[in-house]
């Protein structure tokens, strides 16, 4: 391949196949590969335009007859957390979260794997190995980081270290110039009670803020969408729509 091959992404479009998110219908993506020394230049062009990473791949949808997947970014300055979600953030006081490298461990494995047998045993993650594991967290030319969150020591440490105590959950977490995209997140299901995945959106908005970026990236919010319905509990947001970004309260 020319120079000029590679410095210019080519997009490719997937068969049709089942919607995970709406019975009945079918989705088709569009797709490139983020590799080489503009990976990440790409990679911030194409999450403005409404694409997500998977590894080394950057998608979006593009189905003929449906546009009920929205991309959706919070507006973390403006964010005020709500009653529910006040209660959230006080059943996880004693939760603390921490960047760490993103190399794939054992122990995060095994949260992994808990956590797909329990939620999404019938998924297309459910038959993924400890190497499509690593390859997940660690394979990438993008800035991405490991935020792991963990309990808190019972008994107050001198030197408060993130990484003691048990590992509750784990979002693989992209840096962008103007915010941070939670790529995907998974936690301990047996502390369904602590509502860990809306505590980690929770913690992100809050270490976005820190950081003095303007947005967190969710992904897709589907109208229609059980599953996908929690994301529109983080207003104010804006949604991706043929005329740019929009704010949607």
């Amino acid at each position: 391949m020319s120079y000029e091959g590679r410095q210019f992404p080519q997009f490719y479009l997937t068969p049709q196949s089942r919607c995970p998110y709406l019975p009945g219908r079918h989705e088709r993506k569009i797709f490139t590969h983020l590799i080489g020394s503009n990976a990440r230049e790409l990679n911030e062009i194409l999450t403005h335009g409404g694409f997500r990473r998977s590894q080394n791949i950057a998608y979006r949808p593009a189905c003929e007859t449906c546009s009920a997947c929205v991309s959706v970014r919070v507006l973390v300055d403006e964010f005020k957390i709500g009653r529910n979600l006040k209660r959230v953030r006080s059943q996880n006081l004693d939760v603390s979260g921490a960047f760490v490298e993103n190399q794939a461990t054992q122990e995060q494995y095994s949260l992994f794997s808990d956590y797909i047998e329990t939620r999404h045993g019938d998924g297309g993650m459910s038959d993924m190995s400890v190497l499509d594991f690593g390859a997940m967290i660690e394979d990438s030319d993008i800035h991405t980081e490991v935020v792991e969150y963990r309990n808190r020591p019972a008994i107050p440490l001198a030197e408060p270290d993130p990484q003691k105590g048990d590992l509750l959950g784990v979002a693989l977490t992209d840096r962008l110039q103007d915010g941070l995209s939670m790529v995907y997140s998974f936690f301990d299901p047996e502390h369904e009670a602590r509502s860990l995945g809306t505590f980690m959106i929770l913690e992100h908005i809050e270490r976005t803020r820190a950081l003095g970026l303007p947005y967190l990236y969710l992904g897709y919010w589907v109208n229609g969408s059980a599953k996908m319905a929690y994301k529109d509990r983080f207003r104010p947001q804006e949604h991706l729509s043929p005329d740019g970004w929009v704010r949607h309260e």
